[in-house]
């Protein structure tokens, strides 16, 4: 008998759903979209042309569960998304959709499960360490916000925890930094770390160096826009800009001397993961060095940070395997 089930990784930017069909033991892929979140007004819209897209808007092949990864908090199995006017709640899809059983977990929650069973060739490891079995890991990831999330073994395995630290406030680590957080407490009234560690965040770098260190830069414009990060790390990897490059270089420093926190705050001696969609497109830049020169430089205790391993995750689509797996354990219930 198959059974079949939709799982999806829905963020401010893309939102990516699989349908999946399960029969005689074997996983089959269905059918698999990629959809520009920020064009639709609601999720309805995207799920509904989905599951046209996919056949199983009918009786004899309906999913019987759906997991779907959201990029906010759930509370009460519904979601406000962080970076979107979208409200998600469980009954509601259900109902309107006919799906017995819907769940709805936070997107590195979702990242987090997919870390267990993500094949060895999707991680590059910058540090090897020492790694302690069982131990804690971290799963962070900087993309249209920044997510984090915790693992912990309980119960013969790691189980999730999912957060909003990258809401809790940027921390700067020296005087250029503290100036960067001078230049955006006089544009925002909040400055989360997820406002430098994001695709924004890049290019408010940029635009922070450009302006501290004049025109010489050699660009018409004088700043570029909130979704010009592409353009930045091209600047900075393929035509060596001297800004770009010094941005890229000061993401990446303050994205090492982040983890290390979040590192520090669960002694992860389990690992750590280094998600999102921005790490696979600067991975030669992550093993340049700043990454973990910053991670590690931790005064009394940099010793104990060269012993945490410290991968990143290339594949960026870590947390729709991991919202299928929870589908699939759904439907074992």
């Amino acid at each position: 008998m198959n059974r079949y089930f939709i799982c999806g990784d829905i963020g401010g930017t893309k939102t990516w759903l699989q349908a999946l069909q399960l029969g005689d033991g074997a996983l089959q892929v269905r059918h698999e979209q990629q959809y520009d979140s920020r064009i639709y007004a609601g999720f309805s819209d995207v799920l509904r042309d989905f599951l046209d897209k996919a056949g199983m808007n009918h009786a004899d092949c309906s999913p019987a569960a759906a997991c779907l990864a959201v990029a906010g908090p759930v509370v009460a199995q519904r979601a406000k998304l962080t970076n979107l006017p979208w409200l998600m709640d469980v009954a509601a899809i259900a109902a309107e959709f006919s799906i017995p059983s819907v769940k709805l977990i936070n997107d590195f929650e979702a990242a987090a499960l997919g870390i267990e069973i993500l094949p060895e060739n999707d991680l590059v490891t910058l540090q090897p360490g020492k790694p302690q079995t069982q131990g804690v890991r971290v799963v962070l990831g900087a993309g249209t916000d920044m997510g984090v999330a915790w693992l912990i073994w309980q119960g013969g395995r790691y189980l999730p925890l999912p957060t909003e630290a990258g809401h809790m406030n940027f921390a700067p680590a020296n005087k250029l930094q503290a100036d960067l957080l001078e230049y955006l407490w006089r544009k925002f009234d909040h400055v989360p770390v997820g406002r430098v560690l994001s695709g924004s965040g890049l290019t408010e770098i940029f635009n922070f160096l450009h302006a501290s260190l004049g025109t010489s830069s050699g660009l018409v414009q004088t700043t570029l826009g909130s979704n010009d990060a592409a353009q930045v790390t091209d600047l900075a990897i393929n035509r060596k800009h001297p800004i770009a490059v010094k941005a890229l270089d000061l993401f990446v420093e303050i994205y090492g001397a982040y983890a290390g926190n979040l590192a520090l705050a669960g002694l992860s001696r389990g690992g750590v993961y280094v998600a999102g969609g921005i790490a696979p497109k600067i991975i030669d830049k992550l093993r340049e060095g700043g990454f973990m020169r910053a991670f590690c430089s931790k005064g009394g205790f940099s010793a104990m940070m060269s012993e945490i391993p410290v991968q990143v995750v290339m594949d960026q689509k870590v947390g729709l395997l991991g919202a299928a797996r929870e589908a699939q354990r759904m439907l074992d219930v």
